[in-house]
C-alpha cells in the first residue's frame, strides 16, 4: 500500500505537464518549467525585491519530487549547472527507483516531517479523519515549519548564503518547498504579496496531479473531500507559520538572522541583479 501511493506522489506523465503548461501559459511572473516527469518546476527569476532589484535567472528552482525524472528531464535539468538538488521528503518517501537522479546530481536529504508524511501514518489518517481535521492537521504542520524543523530549514538557507544554484523540493513541491520559499524571498527582500503568489501557484501548477491523485485514492477507501487539505496550498496555511514566527522572533527578518544564523546580504549579493 505505501509503495502504491507513494508511487503516485513520485511522478506526473508528459501528457498532464504539457497540458498543465498550456493552461498556465501568460500567467505573469510564472516561470514554469516543462519536464517529462517532474512537476510544478519552477525557476525564481524576475521576482522583485523591494528596492527594484529580481532574482536571476537559472540559480534558484523549486519542485515537486525529481527522483522519477526521465532521461530526456536529466539531460535537461544538466544544463542548469545546478550545484546541489535538496531534498526535504523523509526516507518513507522515498523510492529504489529513483537512483538513476540520484547518480546525475549532488541530491542532499535534508528531511522534514520524519514519520508525519509516511504513507503508513497517513493512508489511516486519511481513512478516518473529516476534512476539518486533516486542515487541521496541515495548519499543526505549518505551524511547525519554524520550530521543529528549524535544523533543516537552516542548512537550506546556509546553502543560499554560499550562493549555490539550488533545485530544492518535496514531494509535491507545495508545503515544504512553499515554506523554504517563504524563507527564500524573504531574504530576498520580496514583497509579502508577491510571496504568496509564489506559493498559490503551486495549486495551478499541480491541478492536472490533484485530479489524477484524487481520481487514484478515492478506490483506496479515501474521499476527495478530506484528501483535498492535504494536496493543495492555502494561504491561512503559510499564514500559520507567519503567525508562529512572529509569536516567537517578531518578524520573518529577526527570525532568519537570530533562529537560523542567516546572513541576507550575502544572499542578496549572490541572487539579486540590477534592473536596467
Amino acid at each position: 500500500m505505501s509503495n502504491q501511493i507513494s508511487s503516485l506522489l513520485s511522478g506526473v506523465t508528459s501528457a498532464e505537464n504539457l497540458e498543465t503548461n498550456h493552461a498556465l501559459e501568460g500567467v505573469p511572473g510564472l516561470h514554469l518549467m516543462p519536464f517529462d516527469n517532474i512537476h510544478n518546476l519552477r525557476d525564481l527569476a524576475g521576482l522583485r525585491s523591494r528596492d527594484g532589484r529580481r532574482v536571476r535567472t537559472g540559480r534558484l528552482f523549486r519542485s515537486g519530487n525529481p527522483g522519477m525524472a526521465s532521461v530526456a528531464d536529466i539531460a535537461r535539468l544538466r544544463t542548469l549547472d545546478l550545484d546541489d538538488v535538496i531534498d526535504f521528503r523523509s526516507p518513507e518517501e522515498k523510492s529504489a527507483e529513483e537512483r538513476d537522479f540520484a547518480n546525475a546530481f549532488n541530491w542532499v536529504a535534508l528531511p522534514v516531517l520524519e514519520g508525519s508524511m509516511s504513507m503508513n501514518e497517513l493512508v489511516p489518517r486519511l481513512r478516518n479523519a473529516t476534512r476539518q481535521e486533516m486542515d487541521d492537521f496541515m495548519l499543526q504542520v505549518y505551524r511547525d515549519f519554524p520550530i521543529k524543523h528549524r535544523p533543516a530549514f537552516g542548512n537550506f538557507m546556509k546553502k543560499a548564503e554560499m550562493g549555490r544554484a539550488l533545485l530544492y523540493h518535496c514531494s509535491t513541491g507545495k508545503d515544504r518547498a512553499g515554506f523554504a520559499t517563504l524563507l527564500l524571498l524573504s531574504a530576498l527582500d520580496v514583497t509579502p504579496d508577491a510571496i504568496l503568489a509564489n506559493y498559490l501557484e503551486s495549486n495551478h501548477c499541480n491541478r492536472r496531479l490533484v485530479q489524477g491523485l484524487l481520481a487514484r485514492l478515492e478506490p483506496l477507501g479515501i474521499s476527495p473531500e478530506v484528501a483535498m487539505p492535504l494536496l493543495e496550498v492555502r494561504s491561512g496555511y503559510l499564514q500559520a507559520s507567519l503567525q508562529t514566527i512572529e509569536q516567537e522572533w517578531g518578524n520573518t527578518a529577526r527570525f532568519l538572522n537570530e533562529a537560523l544564523g542567516v546572513d541576507v546580504q550575502r544572499v542578496r549579493d549572490h541572487y539579486l541583479e540590477e534592473v536596467n
